[in-house]
């Protein structure tokens, strides 16, 4: 098997499905589905969610809210989304824990390396939510930090498109797809893959981005099994 230990970087947004809020309760038993698929394969599984279909700091900041305030808003958000997951990761068969980059006892325990390490080789799926911790960084940076502390193997990026393109695909027809990308490219060409502080955290302590659509079902488990899904970033 290729992989170990991977942490699924998920997005609020794609929680919604077909929905204009919230969470869709059919995408989020699919996602379940798809964790367990690769956890029964013997893969460690971390996922850390964002909170866009709930709440972003950035959007309340663009209106005259304090950035600050509205970033421990977003925090908040992605701790209902990863509560949501790991009820529904819970609910297939798996055990998970959550644990939380600020302390909100007794929903979550406070993240630490350690723990996230001992639980994650004692079986369970281990969510992460509330991002670093710290206003003014993305879920995208949380992921990395959080891949780096756990040593994981690979990011896995799920998102409704099948990789990383030359442009968006949903909007220019003739971009084409990437297989793999160095973290260079990414910068020089200025690709969308994620935050610039999560690349640089990435390249730095070389750890691959696999960016893959999730919204398909099997791709996870697809991948897990060896085959070539998505653009890899290394």
């Amino acid at each position: 098997m290729k992989y170990n230990r991977i942490l699924l970087k998920l997005s609020g947004e794609a929680l919604m499905g077909d929905q204009q809020y919230g969470i869709d309760p059919k995408r989020l038993a699919m996602y379940a589905a798809e964790v367990k698929s690769a956890v029964d394969k013997g893969v460690e599984v971390a996922i850390v969610i964002g909170g866009g279909n709930i709440f972003r700091g950035m959007q309340g900041a663009t209106k005259g809210m304090d950035r600050v305030q509205g970033d421990y808003m977003g925090m908040l958000a992605t701790v209902i989304n990863s509560m949501a997951i790991q009820a529904e990761i819970e609910k297939s068969g798996v055990p998970a824990k959550l644990l939380s980059g600020i302390a909100i006892d007794p929903i979550a325990e406070s993240m630490s390396r350690r723990k996230a390490i001992d639980y994650l080789k004692q079986g369970y799926v281990v969510v992460i939510a509330a991002g670093t911790g710290n206003p003014f960084f993305t879920t995208d940076s949380a992921a990395a930090l959080r891949a780096v502390e756990i040593q994981a193997d690979v990011i896995m990026k799920g998102t409704r498109v099948d990789g990383i393109y030359t442009a968006d695909p949903e909007k220019d027809k003739t971009a084409t797809r990437f297989e793999t990308i160095t973290f260079a490219e990414v910068y020089e060409k200025q690709l969308n893959v994620m935050d610039l502080t999560a690349i640089t955290l990435c390249q730095e302590n070389k750890l691959p981005i696999l960016v893959f659509n999730m919204n398909i079902e099997g791709n996870l488990q697809r991948i897990i099994e060896g085959e070539n899904i998505g653009t890899v970033v290394a």
